[in-house]
Order: C-alpha cells, then structure tokens, then sequence
C-alpha cells in the first residue's frame, strides 16, 4: 500500500492509522481478523497491570509471532526508557516462544503491504530491529 491507497480507518477503529494499515494489509495478504490474529491483545495483564503488555498484533497462524507498529515520535523519540520496554516485551515474549517484530510508522506509510509480508517472514526491518 502506498501513501496515494491510504484508507482512513473507520470511525469506530480503535487504533492509530499505521495500524490499521497493518491490518489492512494483513488480509489483503490472506490472514483473517480473530482467526488467524488478534488486534490489540493484552499480554501479561495488558496495560492494567505493573509490567503488562498490549501488543498490536498477534497470531494464531503463524502461533509463534507478533507484530507491534513502532509509532516514530513515541517510540524513537522519547528517550531510552520507552527503547528500553520495547525491547522488555520483545524478551517477554520470546520466553513464550513468541517472536516480536516491529514495523516502523514510515515504513507503513511507504509500503504496508511489503513491511506487513515480511514482518509475516520473521524480518525485522525497523530501526530497533537494526533495518535492512
């Protein structure tokens, strides 16, 4: 998806827009919404809970990966701290088996479809990932 095919979410979308690209792209590539992933699901106690998680995406097929859209402001430049938590869940869940990979705000913007099929491939494009 480029930025001349960005949809706006409908009104009642929970999320940001990056994310609801990802979702988008993630049905044009086959997976089903609540079958073959969940938007939004609370890990470890989500956000109520000291520690808890909430990640973006998460699979039942394939049931060993996650996805979580790094927002460029909040996650690149608020300092170490939010990094730091990122990178806590991506550990977190790796003791479940689950790996986490995050996709870039930009990298959305610039190609959801792509960034989307290759988060579904294990690779981890985005800047905390180490990029391309």
């Amino acid at each position: 998806m480029t930025m001349q095919q960005l949809r706006q979410p409908p009104p009642d979308w929970p999320g940001s827009l990056p994310e609801y690209l990802v979702n988008e792209a993630l049905i044009r590539l086959g997976k089903e919404p609540d079958l073959d992933f969940f938007y939004q699901s609370p890990f470890a106690g989500g956000r109520m809970q000291r520690g808890g998680l909430v990640i973006d995406f998460i699979f039942v097929n394939p049931p060993d990966l996650a996805i979580n859209v790094q927002g460029e402001y909040y996650h690149y430049e608020m300092g170490a701290d939010i990094k730091a938590r990122d990178l806590l869940a991506r550990a977190m869940l790796a003791g479940d088996g689950i790996t986490l990979i995050f996709i870039d705000e930009g990298d959305v913007y610039r190609d959801a479809v792509g960034y989307t099929r290759d988060a579904l491939r294990y690779r981890d494009r985005s800047r905390l990932g180490g990029g391309v």
